[in-house]
C-alpha cells in the first residue's frame, strides 16, 4: 500500500477562523498561568480565538477579548501549563496494551502464571502477546520460563514481553510454530536463553532473538489498529497530552493518517519510522519536519543496544551481575548498515534518533555523530539520542558540543532505580539518568514517557524527575538525589524542549501569542504543592487547538 504524505504547512502570524481578531473564541481567566515563556512567565489568564491563542495577561485585560459569543471558563486559581508534549512513545502498541492481557503489576511467578491461565480460557483461539511483565517485581527476580504456562496453554501460542520490550517469554506452542530449537542459533544482536544443564530454549527471547517468534505472530487489521489508536487517543486526552513523538510503523502512520482525515486525531502525532526505511521518505522529497499541524514525518527511528533490564544495553565494562556479558549491540550496528543509513538519510535532511541506553552506545552513536558532521553537509539537524540512559563522564562536553538532544524518559529512573545498581554497580549509576548534568552542561533535555515501558501519564514523569523516589519506597530522599531537576526545569522538558526536539519551537511548547492553543488546566499547583504530591494531580482540562477535548467533571 503506497502512504500519501502529507504536505508541509508552513505557519505565519496569527490567524483566526470565524472570529475576529478583537473577540476570542475561548476564553479561561482567574487562574495561575505559567507560560514557559521567558518574555512573559506569568499570567492570569488567556484569550484564543480558532486554533490559536490570541494573548495572555491579566484576566482584566483578557475580559477585553470577550465578545457575546465568547464562552468563558473561571479557572478559580488553578494552574494552567503548555499542552504536554511526550518525547517517545509506542502509541498505537499502547492502543493494543490496554486491549490485551495486563502482566505488569503480577508480583510473582504463581501470579504470572494465573493471570495467563484465565487469559487462555477466555481467548481459547487467539494469540496471547503483550503483557509488559517485570521480573524485578517478584521475589528473586527469576526470568519466568516456558515451564510457567506451558500445562495451561498447550495450543494456545503465547508471547508476552517484558516491559521494556527487549525480551519475551514464548511458550512451548509458539517456540514449536516458530521452529525455535535447541539447535537454532543466536541471531546477530539477539539472545536465546538455554537451560544451563539441558541446553532447551527457556522460552525467554533478548531483543534481536524475539524476531524468530515475532515474524510468525499473526498481523492485526487495519480496524484493529484504528480500534487501539482511539483507545490511546483516549488516555492522551486524559492525560494532558496534546502532541506525542510516536516511534512509528508504516502502518501506524496509515492509521494516523486516516483519523486525521476523519478529524478524530486529537493529538498531534510527530512520526518516527524505522531508519531501514529512510529512502521512502527521501524519494517523496519528505525531509525533517514534513506534514500538518497535527500529523508530521521527517525522523528516523534506529537501535544501537538493548535495554539495562534485560542485560543487553552495551557497556564499556562487564556487568557485575553477570561478568560474562557487557550487553548487546544490535545487528544493525555490527553489519554496518546503521551507520551506513545514518549517514545517507542525514545527506537527505532526515532526523536521526537513535536509541542507546548503555555507556559504550551512547559512546558509539555520538561517534557516529561527528563522523556525520565531519562528512555531510551542514544543516539544523537535530540529533536525537533515545533514553541516554548511562551516559561515561567523558561524553557529556561532546553532547553539548555536538548539539545532541538527550531524549530521556524520567519514569525509568524511579522503576530501573530499584534494582539498576544490582546490574552495573553504584559507580556507573552515578551517571545513569543524569538530568541534572545534562542541563548544567547546556545538553537540550527532554522528557516522555515510552510508553507502555512506562505509564502515559507526564505528571508521574515531572514527579520521578524532581523527587526520584523509587517506587518500592526504599528511596524517600531519592536515588542518585544530585541528579534532580526543579517543577520548571521537568515542565519545560515537558513542553517546550520537546517542541524543539520535533522543530516546533515557534508553533508550540510554550503560551505565547501566535502559537497553537494547545493547554493543559491541572487540579493542583505543581509549582507550589510538595512534589511527592504531584503524582496525585490530576488533568482538569486537556485544550488542543482552541477545542476542549478532556474535561474531568467534578
Amino acid at each position: 500500500m503506497v502512504v500519501i504524505l502529507l504536505p508541509l504547512i508552513l505557519m505565519t502570524s496569527f490567524q483566526t477562523s470565524s472570529s475576529s481578531p478583537d473577540t476570542a473564541d475561548l476564553v479561561f481567566i482567574n487562574g495561575k498561568i505559567w507560560t514557559v515563556d521567558s518574555t512573559r512567565p506569568l499570567a492570569e489568564a488567556v484569550a484564543i480565538a480558532g486554533e490559536r491563542i490570541v494573548e495572555a495577561g491579566s484576566s482584566e485585560f483578557i475580559k477585553g477579548f470577550i465578545g457575546p459569543k465568547t464562552k468563558v471558563i473561571d479557572l478559580k486559581g488553578r494552574l494552567m501549563l503548555p499542552g504536554f508534549i511526550d518525547n517517545h512513545t509506542h502509541f498505537v502498541n499502547g492502543g493494543f496494551q490496554l486491549n490485551s492481557i495486563d502482566l505488569r503489576l503480577a508480583r510473582d511467578e504463581k501470579e504470572f502464571s494465573k493471570l495467563i491461565t484465565a487469559w487462555a480460557k477466555q481467548h481459547p483461539d487467539r494469540w496471547i502477546t503483550g503483557g509488559d511483565w517485570d521480573h524485578e517485581r517478584w521475589p528473586g527476580g527469576n526470568l519466568p520460563t516456558k515451564e510457567l504456562i506451558d500445562q495451561f496453554t498447550p495450543e494456545t501460542p503465547v508471547f508476552v514481553n517484558r516491559l521494556d520490550g527487549h525480551m519475551a517469554l514464548a511458550n512451548s506452542c509458539a517456540l514449536k510454530l516458530a521452529g525455535v530449537t535447541k539447535n537454532t542459533t543466536d541471531p546477530p544482536g539477539g539472545t536465546i536463553v538455554r537451560d544451563r544443564v539441558t541446553g532447551e530454549p527457556t522460552g525467554i527471547l533478548k531483543d534481536n532473538a524475539m524476531s524468530l517468534v515475532y515474524r510468525i505472530v499473526p498481523e492485526p487489521t487495519e480496524e484493529d489498529r484504528l480500534s487501539a489508536a482511539r483507545r490511546a487517543l483516549e488516555e492522551a486526552r486524559r492525560y494532558g497530552l496534546t502532541s506525542i513523538q510516536d516511534i512509528s510503523s508504516w502502518e501506524d502512520v496509515r492509521v494516523y493518517q486516516k483519523l486525521e482525515k476523519e478529524g478524530q486525531l486529537t493529538t498531534r502525532v510527530y512520526c518516527r519510522v524505522p531508519i531501514s526505511t529512510w529512502e521512502r521518505l527521501a524519494k517523496d522529497g519528505v525531509k525533517a519536519p514534513s506534514g500538518t499541524e497535527m500529523l508530521k514525518l521527517g525522523s528516523l527511528k534506529g537501535f544501537a543496544d538493548g535495554s539495562l533490564g534485560s542485560s543487553t544495553a552495551l557497556f564499556f565494562d562487564p556487568y557485575v551481575q553477570d561478568p560474562t556479558t557487557r550487553g548487546l549491540a544490535t545487528d544493525i550496528v555490527l553489519d554496518g548498515s546503521l551507520e551506513r543509513w545514518a549517514l545517507s538519510a542525514d545527506r537527505a535532511r532526515l532526523q536521526l534518533s537513535i536509541h542507546a541506553i548503555g555507556d559504550s552506545a551512547n559512546s558509539w552513536v555520538l561517534d557516529l555523530f561527528d563522523r556525520i558532521l565531519t562528512k555531510n553537509p551542514s544543516w539544523d539537524r537535530r540529533f536525537r539520542i533515545e533514553h541516554a540512559q548511562h551516559i561515561h563522564p567523558k561524553d557529556f562536553e561532546r553532547f553539548a558540543r555536538l548539539g545532541v538532544i538527550a531524549s530521556a524518559q524520567p519514569y525509568h529512573t524511579i522503576d530501573d532505580g530499584r534494582w539498576a545498581e544490582k546490574r552495573i554497580g553504584y559507580g556507573r549509576c552515578k551517571t545513569t539518568y543524569p538530568f541534572r548534568t545534562f542541563l548544567d552542561r547546556g545538553v537540550k533535555l527532554c522528557f516522555g514517557s515510552d510508553w507502555t515501558v512506562a505509564p502515559l501519564s507526564p505528571l508521574l514523569g515531572i514527579h520521578a524527575a524532581v523527587t526520584r523516589q523509587t517506587i518500592d519506597g526504599k528511596s524517600p530522599g531519592g536515588w542518585i538525589p544530585e541528579q534532580k531537576v526543579s517543577v520548571k526545569e521537568a515542565i519545560t522538558c515537558y513542553t517546550l524542549n520537546n517542541a524543539y526536539a520535533a522543530y516546533e519551537e515557534s508553533l508550540k511548547g510554550s503560551i505565547t501569542s501566535g502559537k497553537l492553543a494547545d493547554l493543559v488546566v491541572l487540579s493542583d499547583d505543581i509549582l507550589s504543592i510538595d512534589p511527592v504530591k504531584i503524582q496525585n494531580t490530576e488533568v482538569s482540562f486537556t485544550v488542543q487547538g482552541g477545542k476542549i477535548v478532556y474535561q474531568k467533571l467534578p
